[in-house]
């Protein structure tokens, strides 16, 4: 048999719609009972079944009066029925029904479904409902941070509930990392796969027995069918509606079936699904937090739907719908995406009589074309970000920000969970996408790695330095301590430690010459200063860092400085410039001074690098091939140096 996706009403056409048909008569079993049955055998397709209905219908006159009685009686038992089987719903979560501001009107004969949206002034219960078929995507994250947010802010509950009802696709392996993504980001769940609660299980997949028993009770209620089409009928129906230019909906061929016809097709074992029977002229609106109101004219926007398929699997829409009801969700906040799914799902829980809970349906994440951010643009899953080394407090920080703004007429862009959870607000969501700025997200993690406790900021990149094998000794005052030091400022990630430390230990003096980026500073005497750097480390004049500690290393260092500018008439940019180049052999970078103490310690712990001795060896090379005096030759300079 079809599945939902093959079904030709699954396709919405849930737009707003403004027609106000009359709600037609919903027969029950009683009702339907009470027709005349057929004498000849059990319909074998739908174009047999449509044939029973006209020869029903036309016996029917001769026997009129008697069956206006029965109908009569039938409805007023199916209304008494009903209005037990919303009590029952509505008896169970009365209270939640008030705080949540809902107005189902069904049972008081309303043609009209209205959620309504208040302010979030109590406990709310919301939920994270993950499909376990991939990646936890930041789109995703973002959903689950906002529930988070709610919850932890009014002292609610946090639900995670796994929607693995995709057997196909749906995988304990993806489960896992979704549940360790969540973790990794700090948004623990009150509830959910392994904790004990009323509310469980949490798992779709174990709650089957729950989809089946609320199936059964809408067909009792006369408010879902069996429907036993074929594919190759669906389809046929599919093309006539496309032919004739209206929405693909289920045509009702099994809507008013006579329950003689469904006993006989059920005992020849004929598959069938049940269908949720949709009342024509019933208007449902949403009161979204973000999105406002939204309306749907239901008998228009979609035909009968499944609610469990012919292998006994409930659909998407029904599970939902049952779970947030049973669950007793007072607020459901998830992706604009999933709009046109809220009609079903009210139409479900209106049938059941439950209250529905309030929405609030976010604007997706774009990439910079605008179009919805996939893997075409990049890192996409929070697992790829964490791998990349973004902290989790930066990237819920940068999430938080894709569509919600505090609006106190503040610029404030970086949060600590804490003050997220104090700022945030539905009221503050907007309804328009949101861009997915890399740049803006490694600037929004750099400041959050800045901010950091000294030891942690240690840790974590002194991780990073050891796997690239540079991480040298831990200890105070070593290596490890002193590279980091120096490469907090500029770090946007943590997985950029290693390159920029690794910067440091080399000395690409060659290459930066033969670029012409140095071109100034060669022609303005480098060989002058070059010279007296060789000079001093031949004279033991340079200071190497070797067995002093930082404050003795920098008074040393300074001081040498200075004395090279008074003996070669030189300050400021003139002076330091051509000293970083000679000894780093770059242009730019962190203090010189602390690049060749990092230098000492590298050597003494073992660490690769080019060390100063081979750095002066290369720079005694260079002045060589310039042809420059021998550096025998000014030792007037070194004498300078050593006053």
């Amino acid at each position: 048999m079809a599945e939902e996706d093959k079904q030709p009403e699954e396709q919405s056409t849930a737009q707003p719609m403004l027609s106000s048909r009359h709600n037609q008569h919903i027969p029950t079993s009683a009702t339907a009972a009470s027709r005349p049955s057929s004498s000849a055998g059990p319909p074998t397709s739908c174009a047999d079944h449509h044939r029973r209905r006209q020869q029903h219908h036309t016996s029917w006159p001769a026997a009129v009066s008697v069956a206006v009685v029965i109908c009569f009686f039938a409805d007023a038992v199916s209304a008494f029925h009903l209005s037990s089987h919303r009590c029952f719903g509505r008896r169970q979560r009365g209270q939640r029904s008030q705080r949540c501001g809902v107005q189902s009107l069904r049972a008081s004969g309303s043609d009209a479904i209205v959620t309504k949206k208040t302010p979030v002034d109590g406990p709310v219960r919301v939920r994270f409902a993950p499909s376990p078929t991939g990646s936890l995507h930041v789109g995703g994250a973002r959903t689950a941070l906002y529930n988070y947010l709610l919850a932890k802010q009014t002292k609610g509950k946090f639900v995670i509930r796994v929607e693995d009802t995709d057997t196909a696709r749906s995988t304990r392996e993806s489960e896992n990392g979704i549940m360790e993504d969540l973790r990794w980001l700090g948004l623990e769940a009150n509830e959910g796969p392994g904790t004990e609660s009323k509310y469980g299980p949490y798992r779709q997949s174990e709650r089957t027995h729950i989809y089946k028993d609320m199936a059964d009770r809408l067909v009792q209620a006369g408010l879902a069918y069996p429907c036993f089409c074929t594919d190759q009928e669906l389809e046929a129906m599919r093309q006539r509606a496309e032919e004739e230019g209206r929405p693909p909906h289920y045509d009702g061929t099994w809507r008013d079936a006579d329950p003689d016809e469904i006993a006989k097709m059920k005992e020849q074992g004929v598959p069938y699904t049940i269908r949720f029977r949709v009342p024509s002229g019933k208007r449902v609106t949403v009161n979204d937090h973000v999105r406002g109101e939204v309306s749907w004219d239901a008998g228009s926007a979609v035909g009968d739907f499944i609610i469990l398929r012919s292998s006994g699997m409930p659909v998407y829409n029904f599970c939902v719908a049952v779970d947030d009801a049973l669950m007793e969700i007072t607020h459901v906040i998830r992706a604009e995406e999933h709009l046109s799914n809220t009609l079903r799902q009210l139409l479900i829980l209106d049938g059941l009589g439950y209250p529905a809970p309030e929405y609030a349906h976010c604007s997706l994440i774009l990439g910079t074309d605008r179009s919805k951010l996939s893997k075409r643009h990049g890192a996409t899953s929070v697992g790829q970000f964490r791998e990349q080394g973004y902290l989790p407090q930066a990237l819920n920080n940068y999430l938080a920000l894709l569509g919600w703004n505090e609006g106190t007429g503040t610029e404030k862009e970086i949060y600590t969970m804490d003050e997220l959870v104090s700022s945030f607000s539905l009221d503050r969501v907007g309804s328009s996408g949101a861009v997915f700025d890399l740049q803006k997200l490694n600037w929004v993690n750099s400041q959050h790695l800045k901010a950091q406790d000294p030891a942690l900021i240690l840790e974590q990149l002194g991780r990073q330095l050891d796997k690239a094998g540079i991480g040298g000794n831990e200890g105070t005052g070593g290596f490890r301590e002193l590279a980091v030091d120096m490469v907090r400022e500029p770090l946007q990630l943590a997985h950029e430690a290693p390159g920029l430390v690794s910067a440091l230990l080399e000395h690409p003096l060659d290459d930066t010459i033969s670029s012409g980026e140095a071109s100034e500073l060669l022609e303005d005497g480098f060989v002058d200063v070059a010279r007296a750097v060789v000079e001093a480390h031949d004279s033991g004049a340079l200071p190497t860092g070797d067995g002093r500690d930082g404050a003795e290393f920098e008074s040393a260092w300074k001081g040498w400085v200075k004395n090279v500018g008074k003996s070669l008439g030189r300050k400021g940019k003139r002076l330091f410039h051509p000293i970083r180049l000679a000894l780093t052999g770059r242009m730019s970078g962190p203090d010189v001074g602390q690049q060749v103490r990092l230098l000492s310690l590298a050597v003494k712990e073992g660490v690769p690098c080019v060390c100063l001795d081979d750095r002066i060896g290369k720079l005694r090379e260079w002045l060589l091939s310039t042809g420059s005096t021998s550096v025998e030759s000014g030792q007037e300079a070194v004498a300078a140096q050593s006053v």
